[in-house]
């Protein structure tokens, strides 16, 4: 007789308020890597496979909207409702660079070779630092319709992916001229917004439906109905066939991307920070 299996939880103690972000780093010689933000302003790194706690970058004085890491995983970097973005060394958890905004930083990403970095928050402006050049003043791109709740790069750092807080969507931008070129459209305010490592899709989260576009064609390829209100979803960079998504509820979940279905054990950022 077959036996029904069973959810093991995986407990990985840290967090004490919900996550609003979540990032898996690249495959690098040591692995891949998982950095989340919350709102309890201490951005966490874990080993990708494990969900095991390897350090948290103190620093920031209110919630962390947004986290990332660069192509080798060795900088972190985060955006803040304490008007800053922060860049760290993620072998040490050291700041290196901090960059005052006029406002809640509520996302940010590196660009492909790790040159740039891009921000968003309530401005309602995208910036893009130079991080060769830390004291340089920023670009900015055309102002945004609305506050910006997500940023991503896309197509080799030529398009720039941003959604609002407060309409539906996600818009690309071309870099080269600034404007917006095109929008996937969604009924809910998109909270998360990312380009999966081999470039295949953009995994979105509105509400709590978790949805895959293609990235090349922005047709919609997938979409799943979530147990909860979710902040962020991330493709697993090894094989493509998990994701996770983490919203209100403080747990991370793990789903099978080919169905939807729950995986077999659940990442939980809980409790106590370590």
């Amino acid at each position: 007789m077959d036996k029904k299996r069973v959810a093991v939880p995986l407990v990985c103690h840290g967090h004490s308020r919900p996550v609003v972000d979540l990032f898996y780093s690249p495959i690098t010689p040591d692995g891949f890597f998982l950095i989340s933000a919350s709102k309890d302003s201490s951005p966490m790194l874990r080993n990708g496979e494990t969900g095991d706690w390897i350090g948290t970058f103190e620093g920031h004085k209110g919630a962390v909207w947004s986290c990332c890491l660069d192509t080798d995983a060795l900088r972190a970097a985060s955006g803040s409702a304490d008007f800053t973005a922060k860049v760290w060394d993620a072998l040490t958890g050291d700041e290196l660079h901090s960059f005052e905004h006029k406002h809640i930083v509520r996302a940010c990403a590196f660009s492909e070779d790790t040159r740039l970095l891009l921000t968003g928050g309530v401005e309602k402006v995208l910036r893009i630092l130079d991080l060769s050049r830390p004291d340089a003043p920023p670009r900015e791109v055309d102002k945004s319709p609305g506050s910006v709740r997500t940023v991503a790069w896309l197509h080799t750092d030529q398009t720039i992916l941003s959604s609002c807080t407060d309409m539906g969507g996600v818009r690309l931008w071309d870099v080269r001229s600034g404007k917006i070129v095109q929008t996937l459209e969604t009924k809910s305010s998109v909270t998360s917004a990312e380009v999966s490592q081999d470039g295949r899709y953009i995994t979105t989260c509105d509400g709590s439906t978790v949805k895959f576009w293609d990235a090349n064609h922005f047709g919609l390829v997938k979409s799943y109905n979530m147990p909860c209100t979710v902040e962020s979803a991330s493709l697993e960079p090894k094989y493509g066939n998990k994701f996770i998504a983490g919203g209100e509820d403080m747990w991370i979940h793990v789903f099978d991307f080919h169905t939807g279905g729950r995986d077999r054990y659940i990442l939980q950022h809980n409790l106590l920070n370590k």
